[in-house]
């Protein structure tokens, strides 16, 4: 298989990039490569030119600022996974990385370009909407800040506009007594996932669910918080059986159909990984109170 043909361009600053992209109504940003690669290949894609980001040191970073991470846009997935500072302040990302395809692919894959292809198979695009997350774009005319929400537009398709490059990712960490829970049904380890679930829980002295976060992935044509759940969540004690029944409300959440299964069967799978990442999330509640 060979790509199409198209102009390469390599620039070694931010504004460059921008620049290269705004001239062009057809190109493309090469981030991981991950996924572009096999799309030019397969002649999915016929782009004009292609902008390869990956001499822009400027994009790969893990920051600290006041109450917030801000991580690069090209900041290497192995890197997150292996980076004690975000084990330490977001668990469930070192938690969900070990999904992510395989290590060859982790160590060439970025967090900006899985949310610029917003699989709705992908881990990243999930953790960001689990933690709120806020997405930072540059464009010819200034930066622009885009709540995870408004940047999942549709189906593997963000609110980007065509001259924007995403530059970082702002994610809150969550404070105090709290627990992660990642979980994930593949049919093959390394391949998408076939529906997920992400917990993320704080609680209170009494062990009552103060803060609940429930994102379904794989299930839907973007990301999705499981309100609904979350709602049932706070202010409960979380049991074996409270679990249970959160888990249950997941499964009208799905309306994505493929080869690889009905609605009815994604969300069937939604739920138990839901229950199972509740129970992990419990779980890490229940160490707090014997440390």
């Amino acid at each position: 298989m060979k790509p199409p043909p198209f102009e390469y361009f390599a620039p070694t600053k931010l504004g460059e990039a921008v620049n290269l992209l705004s001239a062009s109504e057809n190109a493309r940003v090469l981030a991981g490569g991950q996924s572009l690669m096999a799309m030019l290949n397969m002649r999915f894609v016929f782009p004009d030119r292609v902008i390869d980001l990956n001499r822009v040191p400027e994009l790969d970073f893990i920051e600290q600022d006041v109450d917030h991470i801000a991580i690069g846009a090209m900041t290497r997935q192995r890197t997150l996974q292996r980076s004690a500072f975000i084990a330490a302040q977001m668990p469930v990302i070192p938690k969900a990385l070990r999904y992510v395809g395989h290590f060859q692919t982790r160590n060439r894959g970025t967090i900006g370009g899985s949310l610029c292809q917003l699989d709705p198979s992908a881990e990243l695009p999930a953790i960001a909407m689990a933690y709120d997350a806020v997405v930072e774009a540059e464009g010819p005319n200034g930066k622009r800040s885009i709540p995870m929400p408004e940047f999942a537009s549709s189906y593997m398709t963000t609110s980007l506009a065509l001259d924007e490059v995403l530059t970082c990712i702002r994610f809150k960490p969550w404070q105090g007594r709290t627990g992660s829970g990642f979980c994930e049904f593949s049919r093959r380890h390394g391949d998408f996932a076939v529906a997920g679930a992400i917990a993320l829980l704080e609680a209170g002295n009494d062990n009552r669910v103060t803060r609940a976060s429930v994102t379904l992935f794989g299930i839907t044509e973007t990301p999705k918080r499981a309100h609904d759940v979350e709602a049932l969540l706070v202010g409960h004690r979380l049991t074996a059986d409270l679990s249970e029944q959160a888990s249950q409300l997941c499964i009208g959440h799905a309306t994505l159909e493929d080869p690889y299964g009905s609605a009815e069967y994604r969300g069937h799978v939604a739920a138990a990984m839901a229950k199972n990442a509740l129970e992990e999330a419990r779980c890490e509640l229940d160490l707090h109170n014997h440390e």
